[in-house]
């Protein structure tokens, strides 16, 4: 039996007592994060929010299987941002939705979160998907099933109440997430408990025919800024993309009970560690900052284009280092060239060799 079938169902229980440790460890990391971006130049400080919105951007997508061009993504959240107003649109409407979505879900972050709100938002994540009903409930009236499995041999790991319920249920929903926000009697102090059953909350009734994933980690993410009371710094879906397997099973697992001590546990591990990584995100922009300071002026168009694209998605990120190959393709240089200006950035010291003979990798020397 789901939660929502359970008697108790809405009355959540959990100890708040034993989330006050990692709460107050969560206060102190954002803390860090908040300090750590503010003593940076104005130019490195949006460096870092268009790093974290695209990074939430890409993770939030491929978590539901789909993959968006980063490129795209940085163009579209920075005309949203106005940081580059008279960027071109992307052809993708995936990129322009979700980009769109992000930067007013982080700019709104205080409202309360309204039925009108929500479907704003569903119509800019499903922007160009014309295979389901945007900007409302789901009305069908076969049962709403998360499932794995070839045909014929389903596995059905949670059934959401049907249809016909949805619309009592998210009004109650929005009720009680407004209300865990105030000073009443419904208030919930715990930023992390507040945010784990809202995600949860959600993510059962799954309101909508698609996106329910997504949304519910924005909803999470809201919860969060409206606890900190300022724009969230820290990208939820980067963790829980890293760890898809234990997340969908502690969402299942939830979904049996009412007592959401162990979900919010988990999920407050995931937060936990959604802000340590961003504060690693910053060391590195600022590793890098200081990287082109030094070497910039050493660096040819080629390299420059080359040395851009193996810091773009972090420090570690660029799998399996560079190589001649990878040179040719990212610089549009011959074989000759590109070893010539690998061999050159390694006698620089802006290079390191990773290892000799004809394998040879090389990473970006951000010491």
């Amino acid at each position: 039996m789901y939660n929502w079938q359970q008697q108790d169902w809405r009355q959540f229980r959990f100890n708040e007592a034993e989330f006050t440790g990692i709460a107050l460890e969560f206060m102190a990391l954002a803390g860090e994060g908040q300090g750590s971006i503010q003593n940076l130049s104005v130019n490195t400080q949006h460096e870092s929010i268009i790093t974290l919105l695209v990074k939430e951007a890409l993770k939030t997508s491929a978590i539901e299987g789909e993959y968006l061009s980063r490129e795209d993504l940085v163009s579209s959240i920075q005309r949203n941002l106005g940081y580059a107003p008279h960027s071109l649109k992307s052809k993708d409407m995936r990129v322009e939705g979700i980009a769109t979505l992000l930067v007013k879900a982080r700019e709104n972050f205080n409202d309360d979160l309204t039925e009108a709100q929500l479907f704003e938002w569903h119509k800019l994540l499903m922007l160009g998907n014309n295979q389901i009903n945007v900007g409302q409930y789901r009305s069908h009236t076969e049962p709403m099933q998360v499932v794995s499995g070839t045909i014929g041999k389903e596995v059905i790991h949670f059934e959401a109440p049907p249809s016909a319920q949805v619309r009592e249920e998210m009004q109650l929903f929005l009720e009680w997430f407004n209300e865990t926000k105030r000073k009443g009697k419904q208030y919930i102090p715990n930023l992390l408990i507040r945010a784990s059953i809202a995600h949860l909350y959600f993510e059962t009734i799954h309101p909508f025919e698609d996106g329910n994933g997504r949304l519910g980690r924005i909803i999470a993410e809201k919860a969060l800024a409206q606890g900190l009371k300022r724009p969230l710094l820290m990208s939820l879906s980067f963790a829980i993309e890293a760890d898809k397997k234990s997340y969908y099973e502690a969402l299942k697992q939830a979904q049996r009970t009412n007592d959401l001590t162990k979900w919010i546990y988990f999920f407050s591990e995931t937060i936990l560690k959604s802000q340590q990584e961003f504060i690693g995100t910053i060391n590195f922009i600022c590793k890098k900052a200081v990287f082109f300071d030094r070497h910039q002026s050493q660096l040819n168009e080629a390299q420059l284009k080359a040395i851009n694209r193996m810091l773009e998605e972090g420090e570690n990120e660029f799998v399996g280092g560079m190589n001649a190959k990878k040179y040719q393709s990212i610089a549009h240089v011959s074989k000759a060239t590109a070893t010539r200006h690998l061999q050159d950035l390694v006698a620089k010291g802006i290079l390191v060799s990773l290892n000799g003979g004809r394998t040879t990798n090389y990473r970006v020397n951000l010491a």
